[in-house]
């Protein structure tokens, strides 16, 4: 019976592998074995056709109804003839011929399950569109939790029965994209965390030294294998590898130096350089420099910035292009090997070949091998080397692995190995006219320095396969490559076209404009390297993508500089206070703390003197309840003055109404009472140093107004908002910032994600954005790098507390 089988099974075109697995299931083998009978199916079928023909015996495996069953061969005629193309159809065929028994005939069963039906992908998102409005409540109430129950309704509307299952999911998160934003962490699954073991500790050996949690011991990156426990196809590549490594974590962080790093980066700077730091291991700084026409000297040098800004030292600098020469040599191996041909396809013929329409705007076709893809060997390498050598242009030619086309990873669809380029190199200047690419590059070099953990973002997951059948391909040790979720910034973008645009057309300073979120102008800022540390931190490292919105990385900032910056008064807009019963020679000098409560931090000295500056939002022509700050007749004190003050009477400028003068009564002849409030004052004394006068301060808001910019529907520069900067003039601070200035970067405590990781930035010293303080009242501010010795802007990093507008 089994041999019967297998050999209709065979009859179809059914692999021996497939007949195997359909032979699990004796039911279903028996009843498709009498479907292939009944039907009269000849030949090689299609795979989606042997498919649906396998469903078909599912449903009708247990069918005791012989009336249904003798008819059932209508319903496989019709998916042989290519009538019924979906299970739905097929579902529905069925359930028709059941319920007609004997009178079951064609036309009323194309009519019962939609032959000729054509669901279009536009009336499809009409009814998602639809039932979105209908249900917009819950799903904006439930966000992205919503979105199965969105498919199911969506589906089990009468309209769209005989839609094409593959069509919905695209649409319907394109939709819930557009009225959602992407997803933050409102929509992540919080995991109960473990409690610690018993003298749970750091892994590694000798670098056990104390039973901290990290991000670096627990959750992904504490379940990694250990040195040397990443398994290989030839067990004599691990013995070298671990010769040359100590048995020690050798990682690498490879960026393309075709552009600034962004806020995402810095999650894989810390997770490459801290888990190789945490476990005493090694962190290359490899520059991935495979395509000379994108790379630039000035993104090579920021990028060593950045690392070194955020305190990393890397073990080694290296450039894949270092690597040049053993690369082209494994690409002759893998020729030589039969694993690598020349094809001199187009890129549209490529497409098809891996199942694409030839407009590319379609998938699902059958895949075929390239017609090169037999070339001899001998062929192979002599076309390799005239590549080489410069006879084909640009296009013309590439080197192809022979992978697997029948393997469902289209990271296995012989991917190009080589391509031409003629383009002059910035290291190896005119030698190469052909240069690898990133598939065939990365695994291999991972390999050439030893590697022990290849670390890289989700959307790499794919490639695992092919990275490793190609090490295995030429023989070499076999890195481990494993993926995380990589880190996302709500609100703003982070592509280098769009930011390009923002560049171009004026609407920022430039890359390191402090409203974007690539890292330099983060640092521009004034955000400090361990601040971004220990937000990594706080995140952790998991295996889903995490959005998170501005708001909370602001928060988190906040945080570090409540605990890491000094504080000092500053009088964004300034009005002159005249305590006229002081003599004009009066001089005190009052002691002030860096940070109240915090005497490890130190003080400072500043002048008290008959003329002081105060805020103008300080100041009321009119008392009312419940505001205690100056005001005619009412008593308020200066920070850390002796005794307070009381307006007498105030000046104004009759053309704009602004106050410009107030007269106040120094309160030092009667007994001292507590005021209501004090508030921030600077003193005007110019022979002690004091006020210093602030050319500008940029207070800092969001650059676009939507949680989502390239949502909108007229584009993200429609987006952008135009308040997302206010420039101060004339703004005062006092000479306490002359010390501050003079001490950056301040050196704080650490925190306890310092203490746990043992991360923390490395500020140069006189560096502008290290110069930060709290302006009491006002927010946190650094200065700016278009200061000066004259000229003094400074940046508002963060405001005191969030603002409940964002």
């Amino acid at each position: 019976m089994a041999d019967e089988l297998n050999a209709k099974f065979a009859s179809l075109g059914i692999e021996d592998a497939k007949a195997k697995e359909i032979m699990k299931n004796k039911k279903v083998a028996t009843a498709l074995g009498e479907i292939i009978e009944e039907s009269g199916a000849s030949g090689e079928q299609q795979k989606a056709v042997v498919a649906l023909l396998q469903s078909l015996a599912t449903k009708t495996k247990d069918c005791k109804d012989e009336a249904a069953k003798a008819n059932r061969k209508l319903v496989s005629r019709a998916i042989l003839e290519g009538r019924l193309k979906t299970n739905v159809q097929v579902d529905a065929a069925w359930k028709y011929v059941e319920t007609a028994g004997n009178e079951s005939n064609d036309a009323d069963l194309d009519k019962e399950s939609g032959v000729g039906v054509v669901i279009t992908d536009e009336q499809v998102a009409a009814a998602v569109d639809s039932y979105i409005e209908a249900n917009k409540a819950d799903i904006e109430e439930r966000r992205y939790k919503a979105v199965p129950s969105v498919i199911t309704g969506v589906k089990a509307l009468p309209e769209m029965k005989f839609a094409n299952p593959a069509s919905f999911k695209p649409i319907i998160d394109e939709k819930i994209l557009k009225l959602l934003g992407p997803k933050d962490e409102r929509d992540l699954v919080k995991k109960k965390e473990k409690a610690p073991k018993k003298d749970e500790g750091k892994k590694g050996g000798d670098s056990a030294t104390t039973n901290t949690r990290s991000m670096f011991s627990e959750g992904f990156l504490g379940n990694l294998h250990k040195p040397g426990g990443n398994p290989q196809k030839y067990e004599e590549r691990m013995k070298e590898h671990l010769e040359f490594t100590g048995g020690k974590v050798f990682t690498r962080f490879p960026p393309e130096p075709n552009g600034y790093l962004h806020i995402g980066h810095s999650k894989a700077i810390t997770v490459n350089f801290g888990y190789a730091q945490y476990y005493n291991g090694k962190c290359y700084l490899r520059y991935d420099d495979t395509n000379p026409e994108a790379e630039e000297e000035v993104y090579f040098r920021s990028i060593r910035e950045i690392i070194e800004w955020l305190g990393f030292e890397p073990y080694k600098i290296t450039h894949s292009s270092d690597y040049f020469d053993q690369l082209y040599e494994l690409a002759e191996k893998l020729i030589s090997k039969g694993l690598a041909y020349v094809c001199f396809c187009t890129p549209e013929e490529v497409k098809e070949q891996r199942g694409a329409s030839a407009d590319g705007k379609s998938k699902g076709g059958e895949r075929f091998a390239c017609s090169h893809r037999e070339m001899a060997v001998d062929k192979a390498l002599e076309e390799f080397r005239a590549m080489r050598d410069g006879k084909y242009k640009p296009g013309e030619a590439t080197l192809r692995m022979k992978q697997d086309l029948s393997n469902p990873n289209p990271q296995m669809w012989d991917l190009v190995a080589y391509r031409v380029l003629n383009a002059s190199h910035h290291r190896t200047g005119d030698k190469w006219k052909i240069y690898p690419t990133y598939d065939f590059t990365h695994c291999l070099v991972d390999s050439i320095e030893n590697i022990s953990h290849s670390l890289c973002t989700l959307e790499f997951y794919l490639s695992r396969e092919s990275y490793e059948w190609l090490c295995d391909a030429v023989e070499v040790y076999r890195p481990a490559q494993r993926e995380y979720g990589r880190l996302n910034i709500t609100g703003t973008i982070l592509s280098k076209r769009k930011i390009l645009k923002l560049v171009n057309e004026g609407i920022v300073r430039g890359w390191d404009d402090p409203r974007l979120f690539t890292l330099v102008a983060i640092k521009r800022r004034g955000v400090p390297p361990g601040a971004i540390l220990s937000f990594v931190s706080q995140l952790g490292v998991t295996t889903s993508t995490t959005n998170i919105q501005v708001s909370r990385f602001e928060n988190s900032i906040r945080k570090y500089l409540e605990d890491h910056t000094p504080r000092l008064m500053m009088v964004p807009d300034p009005v002159p206070v005249i305590l006229d019963n002081l003599p004009d020679d009066h001089f005190e000098e009052i002691s002030i703390p860096f940070k109240p409560g915090s005497p490890e931090m130190g003080e400072h000295k500043v002048p008290f003197t008959k003329k002081v500056y105060v805020d103008r939002s300080d100041f009321r022509e009119e008392a009312t309840d419940g505001y205690f700050r100056l005001a005619p007749g009412k008593s308020v004190g200066l920070l850390k003055v002796p005794c307070n003050i009381r307006v007498t009477s105030f000046k104004k400028d009759e053309s704009t109404g602004k106050v410009t003068e107030i007269h106040a009564h120094y309160e030092n002849d009667i007994p001292f009472k507590k005021p209501k409030t004090f508030i921030q004052w600077v003193a005007d004394a110019p022979s002690h140093g004091s006020p210093v006068k602030i050319d500008e301060v940029r207070l800092f808001n969001q650059l676009f107004k939507s949680e989502n910019p390239s949502a909108h529907p007229d584009g993200f520069l429609a987006d952008v908002n135009p308040e997302s900067e206010t420039v101060l003039k004339g703004a005062l601070i006092e000479k306490g910032f002359h010390e501050v200035k003079q001490k950056s970067p301040w050196v704080a405590p650490k925190s306890a994600e310092e203490e746990k990781d043992g991360l923390r930035g490395k500020e140069k010293p006189g560096a502008p954005e290290a110069v930060r303080f709290q302006a009491l009242r006002v927010g946190y501010f650094c200065m700016d790098s278009d200061s000066s010795d004259d000229k003094l802007v400074l940046n508002r990093i963060v405001t005191l507390k969030e603002d409940s507008g964002k």
